[in-house]
């Protein structure tokens, strides 16, 4: 061999057992980032019950995290219907961002949250929480719902999944009241 082809075969080895991975090593760096397990783009998800249709989500996408307690991100945003007997959207909520931890059967959705429901009032805030298991929404952030009539706003909400029935926090704004009330 000539001096070169020694020098070239001696470099070439040392990178090789230079480049020998510690697999606990690997592991610890790897473990730094949470890499979903699977992503979905252009996701539509079916609720049902009973083998009726409950609601509808679509997220542009989905990313689902498997660890400890497993997670689903749509860093894109969210559209979902929620259904009737009878098949018909009677309210839809539309977010930028929702988080759904799996183990909780929860869902949060954050930044420009809008629910509307099927008598046209409309919900603004920008952070609730929705419990599939008890079929309610909840927000401690500033809500503001526009009726037909009025405009309410406050400091928190409580309301069925349907936003049919709600309950305002520290509330504020204008309310109409009927003549036989007074």
């Amino acid at each position: 061999m000539k001096p070169y082809q020694y020098l070239l075969s001696s470099i070439i080895s040392f990178i090789f057992i230079a480049c020998e991975n510690d697999i606990s090593k690997v592991n610890f760096y790897a473990g730094k980032k949470n890499i979903p397990v699977e992503s979905i783009y252009n996701a539509e998800i079916i609720y049902s019950d009973s083998g009726m249709v409950s609601g509808k989500l679509k997220a542009k996408r989905l990313d689902h995290y498997s660890n400890k307690h497993s997670f689903t991100v749509m860093p894109k945003g969210i559209v979902v219907e929620f259904y009737d007997k009878n098949q018909i959207v009677e309210t839809k909520l539309t977010a930028n961002y929702a988080i759904k931890y799996d183990d909780k059967d929860v869902m949060e959705a954050k930044g420009n949250v809008i629910i509307i429901n099927e008598k046209g009032e409309q919900l603004n805030t920008e952070h609730i929480v929705w419990s599939q298991k008890k079929e309610q929404i909840n927000s401690d952030a500033f809500v503001k719902i526009t009726t037909k009539t009025e405009i309410l706003m406050g400091d928190g909400l409580e309301s069925n999944q349907s936003f049919t029935k709600y309950k305002i926090k520290k509330i504020r704004g204008t309310i109409q009241l009927k003549d036989s009330l007074i």
